[in-house]
């Protein structure tokens, strides 16, 4: 946690797009940490917020078992700004009232300023309507002592409201989202204006503050550190090789489900331009064996998972013993892979990398950008000097090719795979796209088509392409590629890969909440 900086705590009831709000906050160099709703009053003790937001979620507060806010919250004199759900609890837990069976409100609607307050200075006027986006079925009917009414929609007469002495905001609407165009402004007034936070949290100052919490950590104590071949860990090891130097070494696995030459750029990277102690495991023949036969994504991770954690293990002893192991892990894989209120929020994905040590390891954890989003990697990885090259790189998937053969996993796959993956990247550089897509991937998908190849009939594989646009890998769009370059990368993986005779482009996109970018 950022103890030196002023923090926004925001309170999860469950919203898909909660993430979100944390960005928003986060956007305008404040710190800002995501707790579920019951351990929000330890949270508001611990770490002494200047200021609460709550989130919006999928229940009904007419429910009794329906989540609250802990009572704590409306004493501790702080300022709090309630979301949707946010708003409806704050409302009927302050004495008003909240009922269902209205006209419901899902997608873009407009709402007219009444009157002016803080929240609005420099985004709304008195007397104008703006587009929102909504997303509800209850809204509040009656307001608790104190309120006023601040803007109002058709089926929302209660879209903005406010009780300003105590400095609570509520709103039916959601201002994370970018359907609702003044929305960051929104937030940016609640949390720099209303809650008066200092907008200090720069990835300098986290750079600083990370490498004297992981010389606390780990003292005298030996590190080895986990590279996938991404960015995470890359970023992890550098930040922690410069808190502690050479008590860090570095285990790169080569499990035989990497990109083409992406073995040969990590080591290169490490024992060439920043000469920290690195280990290059072949570990081909243990992790595709080890597949074999395993159809299910979730086991193909879990073994993957597992088989990491034996190597690591097997090295920390070769080198004498590691007290401390350390990983990428990011804040969207803590939040994704964790039910955060038992209930109204799911599982959306599980990681490799989330969820503790075996017992039988005697070393702890050592997760430097647990705290950090994707896009906010990327620019400590800048901070620390690390190669634009490597720091642009799309993201990269632990488990690797594993997740991008549906089905059984052979070599020869594995080798198809690896050969349309690289004409596809190699494509979009040419056409200097690779920067504007936030991730570019290959999928062999688990059937075969029939197909006439010169005077030949085929029976092979079919590749679909994958392309997105993101900022944070929280949502995602599909690219929108003209057909003079699909059908050129189609044309050259045909031609130049045996075992393809067909290939299809994804153009699905990701709203928050659903299936990961893998």
């Amino acid at each position: 946690m950022a103890q030196s900086h002023d923090k926004i705590l925001i309170v999860d009831f469950g919203s898909q797009v909660t993430q979100l709000i944390a960005r928003r906050v986060r956007e305008d160099g404040v710190y800002s940490e995501v707790i579920p709703f019951n351990k929000a009053a330890e949270a508001i003790r611990t770490m002494k917020p200047k200021g609460v937001i709550l989130s919006g979620g999928p229940e009904s507060v007419t429910t009794d078992a329906s989540p609250r806010a802990p009572k704590e919250l409306f004493e501790a004199g702080l300022p709090v700004f309630g979301i949707c759900y946010g708003q409806q609890t704050m409302a009927a837990q302050l004495g008003g009232q909240v009922e269902g069976g209205h006209h419901s409100e899902f997608g873009r609607a407009e709402i007219e300023i009444l009157s002016e307050s803080p929240l609005f200075q420099g985004v709304w006027q008195v007397g104008r309507k703006y587009p929102v986006w909504m997303s509800h079925g209850d809204r509040v009917t009656k307001l608790p002592d104190g309120f006023e009414v601040l803007a109002a929609s058709e089926n929302a007469p209660f879209a903005v409201v406010a009780d300003e002495e105590h400095k609570f905001y509520g709103v039916q609407f959601h201002p994370e989202v970018v359907h609702t165009p003044q929305g960051a402004q929104l937030i940016r007034n609640f949390v720099r204006d209303i809650a008066g936070c200092k907008g200090d949290w720069t990835m300098k100052a986290f750079r600083e503050e990370a490498v004297e919490r992981i010389r606390a950590q780990v003292g005298s104590g030996r590190v080895i550190c986990g590279l996938s071949g991404g960015v995470d860990s890359a970023v992890a090891a550098v930040l922690i090789h410069e808190a502690i130097g050479d008590q860090l070494t570095c285990v790169f696995v080569d499990h035989g489900l990497l990109r083409a030459s992406e073995a040969e750029q990590v080591v290169s990277l490490f024992r060439d331009h920043y000469n920290i102690p690195l280990v290059h495991v072949q570990a081909q023949d243990l992790f595709i064996g080890a597949l074999e036969g395993v159809s299910d994504p979730e086991v193909k991770r879990k073994t993957i998972g597992r088989l990491f954690i034996d190597v690591f293990d097997q090295e920390a002893k070769k080198i004498g013993g590691a007290d401390f192991l350390a990983q990428g892990t990011l804040y969207p894989d803590v939040i994704e892979s964790v039910s955060f209120t038992g209930g109204p929020s799911v599982t959306i994905k599980s990681h490799h990398n989330v969820g503790g040590l075996p017992e039988r390891m005697k070393m702890k954890l050592v997760e430097p950008l647990r705290e950090l989003f994707k896009d906010e990697v990327r620019v400590l990885g800048r901070e620390l000097g690390l190669p634009e090259a490597f720091v642009g790189r799309h993201p990269f998937p632990g488990p690797g090719l594993a997740i991008r053969v549906p089905g059984e996993i052979t070599r020869e796959k594995l080798d198809i795979l690896r050969k349309a993956d690289a004409i596809y990247l190699e494509e979009i550089r040419n056409a200097g796209l690779y920067d504007e897509i936030w991730q570019a991937f290959a999928v062999l998908l688990p059937v075969k088509t029939v197909g006439v190849m010169g005077d030949a009939r085929t029976y092979d594989h079919v590749c679909a392409l994958r392309a997105v646009t993101s900022i944070d890998g929280m949502t995602a769009d599909f690219y929108p590629f003209d057909m003079a370059f699909l059908g050129r990368v189609a044309t050259r993986i045909i031609n130049e890969v045996k075992g393809i005779n067909r290939v299809t482009y994804d153009i699905t996109s990701k709203p928050p909440g659903t299936i990961e970018w893998e």
